[in-house]
């Protein structure tokens, strides 16, 4: 039985590449189900798989993390696991995609909890933006800030898995002919999704795609909460991932799997991704030299 991945809007649900992969739940928000509802909707989900991932970025609504908090307490389980990877959307949208394809594969929900931090560093997420007047998920400097009022002005910027940010000329198309100054590839086979905002432009297509050498290249739907990530509507967001599944699971099957101090969940890398507790414990903080009891984050 696969682990159930879960969302909080559909427009993360990217389509399913293979008849394999199994789609996403798509949890409704607060302001559209009450907390009686989402309880009996996380309840079913959990009868039914077992276990329940939910990709929650630090950008959706305080509103929508309480709730979905308040509904694992109430529970009282430890088979949710609330995953904060900050990505944009559309590379949030890949990574819900990623771990869909690896949920039908043989790992624990552990592993597969775990896996979307390890995973995430392996996206290239960017945009091309009319503006970063107003931008601060990267860091921009004061001549892009004023370079930024020219009506003409386009920004090429990566967000992930390292912040670069590159000015355009010539209105962005053919500004940088063989790739030079365009945001740094992935060195490995991706695939490269994008979405149109209200920036009409093809630089994506015919600039970022050759130079990074991606093997194919899908258009999708803008993700609702697009604009507001990239401070702007003008604009065209793209993500590039590693599109095999096969690919996917020798990736996360390379990493040496542990046993949660906390909760007992078997995990890779640093964290638990059902608690959140660290693989390690924290140093002493008695000054005596005891050792501080430690409560894993709920």
């Amino acid at each position: 039985m696969p682990t159930a991945i879960a969302v909080t809007s559909a427009d993360l649900v990217l389509p399913a590449p293979d008849r394999h992969t199994p789609a996403a739940a798509v949890l409704q928000s607060p302001d559209r189900l009450d907390l009686e509802g989402s309880l009996a909707e996380t309840a079913a989900l959990l009868e039914r798989y077992g276990h329940l991932v939910v990709v929650l970025p630090p950008w959706l609504p305080a509103a929508t993390a309480r709730r979905l908090h308040t509904v694992r307490a109430i529970l009282e389980t430890d088979r949710i696991a609330l995953l904060d990877i900050d990505l944009p959307p559309l590379g949030t949208a890949l990574l819900v995609r990623q771990l869909r394809q690896l949920s039908v594969c043989d790992f624990s929900p552990g592993v597969i909890a775990s896996a979307a931090r390890l995973l995430s560093h392996y996206i290239y997420a960017g945009a091309l933006l009319g503006s970063v007047a107003k931008l601060d998920r990267v860091p921009v400097g004061l001549k892009a800030h004023a370079r930024s009022w020219s009506p003409s002005a386009q920004f090429a910027v990566l967000a992930n898995p390292a912040p670069h940010l590159v000015k355009l000329g010539g209105g962005g198309a053919g500004a940088h002919a063989g790739g030079a100054g365009l945001p740094p590839g992935p060195e490995f086979v991706t695939h490269l999704t994008f979405a149109r905002g209200q920036l009409a432009s093809d630089w994506v297509t015919a600039e970022l795609a050759p130079a990074w050498q991606v093997q194919g290249v899908m258009e999708n739907p803008l993700p609702a909460d697009s604009p507001a990530w990239w401070a702007t509507g003008r604009l065209v967001e793209f993500a590039a991932a590693i599109p095999d599944p096969a690919v996917l699971y020798q990736l996360v099957a390379s990493v040496r799997r542990e046993e949660c101090r906390w909760c007992g969940s078997e995990l890779i890398g640093d964290r638990c991704g059902f608690c959140s507790a660290p693989l390690t414990a924290p140093p002493p903080q008695d000054p005596t030299g005891a050792t501080a009891p430690y409560r894993a984050r709920s």
